[in-house]
């Protein structure tokens, strides 16, 4: 998990996931052609995020083809916020049922 966070940290690589979210399975150019960044600095970020597993590859041919991989970003929701939305929700939940029985007394 430590990996997974230490390559969200960075808003470059941030921004890389997104464009995949935008247009998942492009090429090292395509991703180049969004960004104002050079070439290396584009392969660096998304060797982080391949080695966080926020990535996977595939090669087509010559080409080289970059997937989001939503699972470890799942995996932080489960852990880490939605074990604190639940929390909320139900307070929400059991606030309601509290009305409802003083407004039907």
């Amino acid at each position: 998990m430590d990996k997974i966070f230490k390559a969200l940290a960075d808003s470059s690589r941030r921004q890389l996931l997104d464009q995949l979210f935008k247009n998942n399975g492009q090429t090292l150019s395509e991703l180049c052609d969004h960004l104002e960044m050079t070439r290396q600095s584009v392969t660096k970020h998304l060797v982080i995020l391949e080695e966080a597993n926020l990535i996977v590859v595939e090669w087509q041919g010559r080409n080289k083809i970059h997937y989001l991989n939503a699972a470890p970003i799942g995996e932080i929701y489960d852990r880490w916020i939605g074990k604190y939305e639940r929390h909320r929700i139900e307070a929400l939940r059991d606030l309601k049922n509290k009305l409802e029985e003083e407004r039907n007394d």
